[in-house]
């Protein structure tokens, strides 16, 4: 099983000498998340973090990604969960289980109401 939470982060870079300016100074790149495998630690990152496929706490978004990847962060912006079908069944089985926990009647409303539509399926 393989997936990744794809976002698009806007970065500043900071000179650490004050003689030093940057052109610009901030530049947007693709983010990468490894996702956890369902019902393992971390595996509900999409339940907490996002919200009909955007980032649901775009401050404490920014607080993350700059503490992960290690320059001041702009912005976030949730781009998909690129995911392999293994993964996919295995998610929505998981969600099966557990479909009180997300307060949804099945689980097509629980990809909709967190992940929007930005489901990507990778061979």
């Amino acid at each position: 099983m393989d997936a990744r939470y794809a976002f698009r982060v806007r970065l500043r870079i900071e000179p650490a000498a004050a003689d030093v300016s940057l052109e610009p100074a901030t530049f947007e790149t693709r983010c990468y998340l490894d996702a956890a495998e369902p019902g393992e630690e971390g595996w509900l990152f999409f339940r907490d973090f996002l919200w009909r496929g955007e980032v649901n706490d775009r401050a404490y978004a920014r607080e993350v990604f700059a503490e992960r990847i290690g320059v001041p962060v702009e912005s976030v912006e949730f781009a998909g969960l690129h995911a392999d079908e293994a993964y996919v069944a295995a998610l929505k089985e998981a969600i099966a289980a557990d479909l009180e926990a997300f307060k949804a009647d099945d689980v097509t409303e629980v990809l909709s109401k967190y992940l929007g539509s930005s489901v990507q399926m990778e061979r």
